[in-house]
This record gives C-alpha cells, sequence and structure tokens, in this order.
C-alpha cells in the first residue's frame, strides 16, 4: 500500500540485537553480517529493521562504549519488537537489550524462528489496518 500525505504506511519497526564486538575484527564482521543477514530477513518480511550494528559499524574507539550502548538501548525502546541474533546470550550488551525487552513488554523473537515472526508481522500491520 503506497504512502501518501494523508494515508502513511504504517510499519512495525523490529530491533537487530546480538553481539558486536568479538576479540579480532574478522569476528566483530562476522556478527555485523549475521545481525544484517537477520535484518533483511525482517525488511522481507515487511517490516522495518533497525540494526544498530550497522548504525555504527567499525566506530570502535571513536567514542566510549557507552555512548553506542545507551544509544543502542533507546533506540530499543522506540521499537515495537525485538529480533534475537544467534549467540546473542554471549553478549553483555544483547543480554542487557533483552532484559529492557523484557521490562518493557515488547515483543521478543529469535532468528531461529522466523516464521513465528512473521506472522506476528503481519498480524501487527492487519491491527494497524495497513493490509
Amino acid at each position: 500500500m503506497p504512502s501518501s500525505p494523508t494515508t502513511p504506511l504504517i510499519l512495525p519497526v523490529v530491533y537487530i540485537a546480538g553481539p558486536y564486538r568479538a576479540p579480532t575484527v574478522r569476528r566483530v564482521l562476522a556478527n555485523i553480517w549475521r545481525a544484517q543477514d537477520a535484518a533483511l530477513m525482517v525488511w522481507r518480511a515487511g517490516a522495518v529493521a533497525l540494526c544498530p550494528h550497522g548504525n555504527t559499524m567499525l566506530f570502535d574507539g571513536e567514542a566510549a562504549d557507552d555512548v553506542w550502548l545507551l544509544g543502542d538501548l533507546e533506540l530499543l525502546r522506540r521499537s515495537d519488537a525485538v529480533l534475537m541474533v544467534s549467540d546473542w546470550q554471549a553478549s553483555q550488551g544483547a543480554c542487557a537489550e533483552h532484559q529492557l525487552a523484557v521490562d518493557l513488554g515488547l515483543p521478543i523473537f529469535y532468528d531461529t524462528q522466523p516464521g513465528v515472526l512473521h506472522t506476528w508481522i503481519v498480524d501487527w500491520k492487519r491491527a494497524a489496518q495497513v493490509e
């Protein structure tokens, strides 16, 4: 459904949470790619993917880690749902994101269950009357 000034297109925003930091640049890049693959899955399912991995990709050392982590939590607060990427439990940041999502009562999905997320997106859009 195309949007116009009188009928805006309303889409759910799904925050992508997963590990970023790693002991080597190669592993950091692998984490970024895994998150971006999850983001692509969200876009293809008909929602907006908010992927902080791409937003601050390779900004390491440009500011204190807290700048990125606090900013990511603010982005999560403004999202409609969260998609946890594999190995998220090994990441302190992703664990904090998961806990915030729980505290906020946001729906939490896992990249191992894409069908569940897709169904939620369809239902969300139907409830918003954009399907």
